[in-house]
Parts: structure tokens; C-alpha cells; sequence
């Protein structure tokens, strides 16, 4: 079988047959899973614009973010696996249209209606989309691949945060160009995938990919285990800010919840591509614990924030639980890919984003139920708080009782 853990390139037999040079493709491969991922958390600070327009509850907007997240987690069910049987490239085709239909149902939404078929529309490509983009990104370089493969989700969500920040306080009608100027990334992308010659040849299998499997090969098991605890607690911190972060900032600091609500995403998502790029040469299990002493520490921060009132424990929590994320996600990613075989690589990223949209979307939709039921917020994020901190522990647990590989 082919290594995909050593540090170079995987051969490529069809590479004379490419148009785009490899690392033409790897940045564009890359820039899909950017684009993608900014889409997600661009509404995040517009969200309040909309609120006050069509006047929903704050809840509401925790089941718009819900609809997101379960629409990338039955896309990665049915099609996480799919590139692997029939390439990568009419896999990203569909989904980059499909995108480009989401921002169009997005950027001219007139109600709750069209915003949800938009959110729909960008859960289900970004699901369909990211374990292929890995998986290529992993076939070009392995170890680039890696490292890609978690700073641009990261990064993805750290843009999009300030990109809807901005727009909403200096932009003229922020609604509608946010997402024309995705639409415009998204185009110059598709261009670039009808460009590409597909390096993964098709194989049968494809229809029998698409039954919902939660597994992975025998020898990925047990790194899996211990990566998905990370996967679980660093995803639920990035939903927890997602849904909860606009709420709280209103409510304990009494500060406009689009500006700092985008702006504490964007210092989460940044400070995690810091860490990533900071500890690129150290280990997967060393990343993977500091990723879980992070999302811990970071957690104790933000809860001691709301308990004192004090935006600079908030902050400085946001800190530590995002360089956790990205040092999580960096170890759990580069723990898994290293075992599995190249025509294995899709379906086991789809299981990985599978534990981190899980971590997303499940705890944010049960925050969400206990507020609509009359929960306090404050109370309400700190169980989800203690709930993180008890994963991240797990996480620890796990690497420890496992030998370095």
C-alpha cells in the first residue's frame, strides 16, 4: 500500500496529464474547504440584522445554526465516502454549485424560510465536500495535507467571522454582498475543479457507499477513539461560541452582539491557526495534548468570565479554547490519516468530521431546546462548559493509557 504518512508527495501517474500544477491544485483544493467553512460562520454576526428584521427569538437563531450542523452530518452519512468510488472531482463539481445556490438563497433571503434552505444548501455541500478535499489534499502532500486539512476549516470560520463583522458595521446592505462576494470566490474555484484531472480512479462500490456507516478501517480504530474525544470537545467549543457567544456578549456584557460576537469567532478561529502553525513540527499526540489542556483551561477562563462579569477572562478563555481546537484537530487528523490506506482516506475523514459535527451540532441543539424551554443562558453554557471540559479530559485519559505509536 501507499504510505500517506510519510512527509513527501504521494506519486501521481496522471500528474503529466494535469493543467494545473500540484501545487496549483493544492491550494485550490484548500481554498474550497476555506471558502466552504467562511460561508458556514459568515451569518454568525448577521444573524442579529436578521433578528431584527423578522423579529425571531434568540432561539431561533440556535436552530438555524442546529439545521446547519445536521445538514453536514447527513451529508457526511450518505456522502462523506462517496470519492473514494468515483474520484474527487465530480464530487467537488456538485458541491461547489451547490454552494453558489446556497449564497443565492442566503444573499436575497425575505424570510426565516429562505435562510434555512440556504443554511440546508451549505450544510449538505460542506459535508459532501470536506472529506474529498482531504483526502486530495492528502494524496498531493501528506504531511502539507495534514496541516491543511486543519487550518483550513479554522481558518475558514475565523474569515468568515470578521468578514460578516466588518460588512455588518461599515458595508452598505451587508446581507446581500457578504455573499455575493463568496459567490464571486466560489466561481473562480469552480472553474478551477472543472480544470482538474481526477488523480483517484473509480472503482465499484459507489452506490453501496452511499448506506450511513459509522467505521473505520480495524487498524484506525483505536487512534480514532482517542481522536474523536478531541474532535468532540474542540467542535463543541466552536459551537458553543457559534450559537450561545452572540447571546452571552448581549446578556452578561451588554455589549452590540454582532460586532464583538463576530469578533470573539474570528479571535477563537485565529488563535487556532496560530497554534497549528506554531507546533507544525511536534508530534500528533503532542498536538493532541495540547489541544485537550487548551480546550480545558480555555473553558475554566470563559465560565470564570461570566461568573466575574469580566471580558477580558472571556477573551483570554476564547484564547486558550481556540489554540486548543486547532492543536486538537492538527493531532486527531494527523493520528488517523497516518493509518489509513490511500482508497481508504475519504471515508475515514468523513468518519473524523462525522465526531467534530457531531460535537457541533448535538450540544448546541440541546442548549438551544433548554433556553426555548426557559433555561437560563448564563446557567445553560455553564453545563455545556463542565460538558466540554469533562470531554477534554476524557481525551487526556485516552492518551495516556495508550503507548506512543
Amino acid at each position: 500500500m501507499t504510505d500517506v504518512s510519510m512527509h513527501g508527495s504521494i506519486p501521481d501517474a496522471s500528474d503529466s496529464y494535469q493543467r494545473l500544477s500540484p501545487r496549483t491544485r493544492f491550494w485550490l483544493l484548500a481554498s474550497i474547504t476555506l471558502s466552504f467553512l467562511a460561508g458556514s460562520s459568515v451569518p454568525t454576526p448577521i444573524y442579529p440584522i436578521y433578528q431584527s428584521a423578522w423579529h425571531f427569538s434568540a432561539v431561533t437563531i440556535t436552530l438555524i445554526f442546529s439545521v446547519y450542523a445536521l445538514s453536514v452530518l447527513a451529508a457526511l452519512l450518505v456522502f462523506g465516502r462517496v470519492s473514494d468510488y468515483i474520484g474527487r472531482r465530480p464530487v467537488l463539481l456538485v458541491t461547489t454549485a451547490m454552494q453558489l445556490v446556497a449564497m443565492y438563497s442566503l444573499g436575497t433571503a425575505n424570510g426565516l424560510g429562505d435562510l434555512i434552505t440556504g443554511r440546508v444548501l451549505q450544510g449538505l455541500s460542506t459535508g459532501a465536500a470536506v472529506s474529498a478535499v482531504g483526502a486530495g489534499l492528502i494524496q498531493l502532500h501528506a504531511q502539507r495535507g495534514a496541516i491543511a486539512n486543519a487550518i483550513a476549516p479554522v481558518s475558514g470560520s475565523a474569515i468568515g467571522a470578521l468578514l460578516g463583522s466588518v460588512m455588518v458595521q461599515f458595508i452598505p446592505f451587508p446581507t446581500h454582498t457578504v455573499f455575493a462576494v463568496l459567490a464571486g470566490v466560489l466561481v473562480i474555484q469552480f472553474i478551477g475543479v472543472v480544470m482538474l484531472k481526477d488523480t483517484q480512479p473509480s472503482r465499484p462500490g459507489a452506490i453501496r457507499s452511499l448506506i450511513p456507516q459509522f467505521s473505520v478501517p480495524a487498524q484506525v480504530r483505536s487512534a480514532m477513539l482517542i481522536a474523536s474525544a478531541v474532535f468532540i470537545a474542540g467542535w463543541a467549543v466552536a459551537g458553543f461560541y457559534a450559537s450561545l457567544g452572540p447571546g452571552l456578549i448581549k446578556h452578561v456584557f451588554e455589549l452590540p452582539a454582532s460586532a464583538i460576537g463576530g469578533l470573539a469567532l474570528a479571535a477563537f478561529s485565529g488563535s487556532g491557526v496560530a497554534a497549528i502553525l506554531a507546533m507544525r513540527m511536534r508530534s500528533a499526540r503532542t498536538f493532541a495534548w495540547a489541544g485537550s489542556l487548551g480546550l480545558l483551561m480555555g473553558m475554566v477562563s470563559v465560565l470564570v468570565s461570566l461568573h466575574l462579569h469580566s471580558l477580558l477572562f472571556f477573551f483570554l478563555g476564547i484564547a486558550m479554547a481556540g489554540a486548543g481546537f486547532g492543536a486538537g484537530f492538527q493531532g486527531g487528523i494527523r493520528l488517523v490519516v497516518a493509518l489509513a490506506r490511500p482508497a481508504e482516506l475519504a471515508g475515514v475523514l468523513s468518519v473524523s468530521f462525522l465526531c467534530c459535527y457531531l460535537g457541533m451540532g448535538v450540544p448546541a441543539i440541546a442548549a438551544g431546546y433548554e433556553v426555548a424551554n426557559g433555561a437560563d443562558i448564563v446557567v445553560t453554557a455553564q453545563v455545556f462548559g463542565v460538558v466540554i471540559m469533562g470531554l477534554a479530559v476524557l481525551a487526556m485519559l485516552g492518551l495516556l493509557r495508550t503507548r506512543e505509536a
